[in-house]
């Protein structure tokens, strides 16, 4: 059976350094290039000649957009709305991202199945978290990590360990995009290498291949769920983290 691990191999398109840094142009660089266009001819469409009666593109732009607003009006609240522009690109970025990986037959690359990418993007909602936080407060941010009416000795401690969970918030962010993407396309190159080899055994896979072949359709279509539900899910929590450095909750 084939390493279900090739699939995640970085292989180098264009070489190049600068000022002694490897930034060569790889194919998860190509894949990420792919969802931007993506992302930018269907908003372009979207948005180029608005209707009164919307067609299919533009209401489906609406649709998301207006859903991550809503998101952000529940869990930030009418200020959130000002930063709807920087969770709606980092939303829609981790969708194509995750679904263009899905397209069988054309060697489709998922970049937020590295940790790599999917902990940078963390570190942009982290250190724009941190920003907002300490531009509208001041020191008084440090405040998210002190519980109201404690003494100093509690104080101190639960301080040390809401401050240690504060700094592990990128890491887990990324982790948890990056794990999720890399066990389902595992499992979905298992299964379909398991249909491909009891293909070989003449009238064998009628019988024994029928099996893997209805688990690999439901693999994905339930990796596709996955790919919008895991990047709803980092939306969310980045919205969550706009939420403390607004609103100091």
């Amino acid at each position: 059976m084939a390493n279900p691990m090739e699939q995640f191999t970085v292989e180098t398109i264009k070489p190049l350094v600068v000022a002694g840094y490897d930034v060569s142009f790889t194919n998860s660089s190509l894949w990420m290039v792919i969802a931007l266009a993506a992302v930018s001819v269907f908003l372009f469409v979207g948005t180029a000649k608005p209707q009164l009666v919307p067609g299919r593109v533009q209401a489906a732009t609406e649709y998301l957009y207006d859903f991550v607003r809503k998101m952000l009006d529940e869990n930030v609240g009418p200020e959130g709305r000002r930063y709807a522009p920087l969770i709606f690109s980092i939303f829609i970025f981790v969708l194509a991202c995750n679904l263009l990986g899905l397209i069988p037959w054309i060697g489709a690359f998922t970049p937020t199945s590295h940790v790599t990418v999917t902990f940078g993007l963390a570190m942009i909602v982290f250190v724009t978290v941190c920003v907002i936080g300490v531009w509208r407060h001041g020191f008084h941010f440090l405040a998210l990590f002190w519980p109201k009416d404690a003494n100093i000795a509690l104080g101190a401690f639960v301080f040390i360990i809401e401050f240690l969970s504060f700094l592990t918030r990128p890491f887990t962010l990324a982790i948890r995009l990056f794990a999720n993407m890399t066990a389902g396309h595992v499992l979905l190159k298992v299964f379909g290498t398991f249909v491909v080899t009891l293909g070989s055994f003449g009238a064998l896979p009628y019988v024994l291949g029928a099996l893997p072949l209805v688990v690999i359709v439901a693999l994905t279509a339930l990796e596709v769920l996955i790919a919008v539900v895991q990047a709803y899910v980092f939306a969310l929590l980045a919205s969550l983290y706009l939420n403390d450095a607004i609103n100091l909750h």
